[in-house]
């Protein structure tokens, strides 16, 4: 048994030493571009001051969750930036929304595929129970070793951990479509792709959408773990903060995910909720 492992050791830091040496200039490339996207966005998001975001928001969570969400909504915000951290609170929804982004545009069209087939589904259950049950730490450690510290490796290992859900509970709603349905659509000459567009896609919602409420969620805690390979945000704040003792550094953006977590899940229920009601 020893051996095996050993082997698989061994295997494991060879193609990893492979990769950096013979696939260095790709991997900077893709580094590059992902920090220069990265960037971008924040910059995009940080445009606006801080009391129009708030507003936005407040708007936003009156429309969906009625008046007493808007104003705890609004008062959470407000108090991001009261703390002198609303540049890191921008910084942690830029790393959240494009590491959510990237995820979906995987594990939606893929979830698709794999919840039109038994097989497949059970399959993917497989690989997708491997990869949730892993300690994050590890999607780390592939991350800096070819893409080095900073936002690149951060938004790799938050899309790899926000995958999971997506791709489950879209797989989920397609295969779950009732048989009747598509019996229908092929009695009166849909092909299958069509049967997939108009009747399975629709069905499908309100758990597409629920498992972008848990990518998100799962986003923001792999977020404040990526924390330790620069990432910045709120992440590399209470990184820092734990790591020369600052106390209150941590306590104060420990409370501003809290705030953004609650505010950002209590929206995307509000529209699961809704799109429900409307199926």
């Amino acid at each position: 048994m020893n051996t095996i492992i050993e082997a698989f050791d061994a295997v494991v830091d060879t193609s990893l030493a492979w990769l950096i040496d013979e696939a260095s200039g790709f991997f900077a490339a893709i580094s590059t571009g992902m920090e220069a996207a990265y960037g971008a966005s924040n910059t995009l998001m940080m445009f606006a001051p801080w009391w129009v975001v708030v507003l936005i928001v407040a708007l936003v969570g009156w429309r969906v969750n009625g008046v007493l969400f808007a104003i705890t909504a609004a008062a959470g915000l407000w108090l991001c930036q009261a703390m002198g951290l609303w540049t890191e609170t921008i910084a942690t929804l830029t790393l959240v929304f494009s590491s959510t982004l990237l995820a979906l545009l995987v594990a939606i069209p893929l979830g698709v595929l794999v919840g039109l087939s038994a097989r497949w589904k059970h399959s993917a259950e497989l690989v997708l129970d491997f990869i949730q049950t892993m300690p994050p730490y590890i999607f780390l450690l592939p991350g800096i070793a070819l893409l080095g510290y900073g936002p690149a490796t951060a938004i790799w290992a938050t899309c790899l951990v926000a995958i999971p859900p997506a791709l489950r509970l879209t797989a989920h709603g397609i295969f779950m479509t009732p048989a009747q349905y598509c019996e229908l659509g092929s009695a009166v000459g849909m092909k299958p792709v069509s049967q997939v567009l108009k009747i399975r896609l629709p069905f499908a919602i309100p758990s597409i959408l629920a498992g972008i409420n848990q990518s998100l969620m799962l986003s923001f805690g792999m977020v404040v773990i990526a924390g330790i390979a620069g990432s910045g945000g709120l992440g590399q704040t209470i990184y820092e903060a734990v790591r020369t003792l600052k106390i209150d550094l941590a306590v104060n953006a420990g409370i501003a995910i809290v705030v953004l977590t609650i505010i950002l899940d209590r929206i995307s229920q509000a529209l699961c909720t809704t799109e429900k009601g409307a199926v």
